[in-house]
């Protein structure tokens, strides 16, 4: 399956097929994610919550977060099926039909479903799709509202989720950083997922940890760091990358001007 460009607006279907090692990453959730597994095990961190995922589950990711990720080839491989639900379809249904979300809905940042056999018949319909070059844009644009439906009829509150527009509010911006700061991603970034303004974020930030975010980042990974390699005896090249460093030699740097002896030497 051909993977349409991240830029183009509009829904995406995609076919994750992988062997041999186990695949891992970090992303940000932009678009509400159905996704069904057809093969292996996928392990999901959202903030400090740990979620495991098999063969046969359906799962829902909310928009607008942050996750690390495991998928688990084992000996078989590991493959899933997974529609990106886009806002402007949503927003074009909301107008349609009249949808809106009518209550807060805090049920999770991702949902194990419970599928009954319209979900599984429609899952089903997606296979010879994947079998093509590229799926045409109208066809897709289709089944993705087929799909809105169909998770809406599963449970009727798939809609305060789907068709609540607002972007995130302004929340508590010292949980939200303890619980993420191993996340390789842009001070915009945080700002924006914390509610705020990048202005807003760095004085609300400076005023809270009497530092610049930047700096808190560094020392906070590093403290993890020297914690998980000097009491848990994990070894430095198996840890950098869940902490949010780019490369090794980074990392390494870093910790040896941070505490006066390399991560291996102590």
């Amino acid at each position: 399956m051909k993977k349409k460009d991240p830029t183009v607006l509009g829904p995406r279907l995609i076919l994750n097929d992988y062997k041999g090692a186990d695949v891992e990453g970090e992303a940000f959730v932009t678009d509400h994610i159905f996704s069904y597994i057809l093969q292996g095990k996928h392990e999901v961190w959202l903030g400090n919550k740990k979620y495991s995922f098999q063969q046969g589950d359906f799962r829902f990711f909310r928009r607008n977060q942050l996750a690390k990720y495991v998928k688990n080839t084992g000996t078989e491989g590991f493959k899933s099926i997974a529609i990106h639900i886009d806002q402007t379809t949503l927003k074009e249904m909301s107008h349609q039909y009249g949808w809106i979300a009518d209550e807060m809905n805090l049920s999770g940042e991702v949902l194990l479903i419970s599928p009954d056999n319209l979900l599984k018949g429609f899952t089903e319909s997606l296979i010879p799709y994947l079998q093509e070059p590229e799926i045409d844009h109208h066809i897709l644009m289709l089944k993705t509202r087929e799909l809105i439906m169909l998770l809406i009829k599963n449970n009727p509150q798939f809609k305060n989720i789907l068709f609540d527009f607002r972007e995130p509010g302004k929340i508590n911006l010292e949980a939200f950083m303890n619980s993420h700061y191993r996340y390789n991603i842009s001070i915009e970034r945080f700002a924006f997922l914390t509610g705020r303004s990048l202005a807003g974020f760095k004085r609300d930030f400076e005023k809270l940890f009497l530092t610049s975010p930047r700096r808190w980042l560094v020392r906070k990974r590093l403290e993890d760091a020297q914690y998980q390699i000097e009491e848990k005896g994990n070894r430095p090249s198996d840890i950098y990358l869940d902490l949010g460093f780019e490369d090794l030699s980074h990392f390494s740097y870093a910790y040896k001007k941070a505490f006066g002896y390399a991560p291996n030497k102590k």
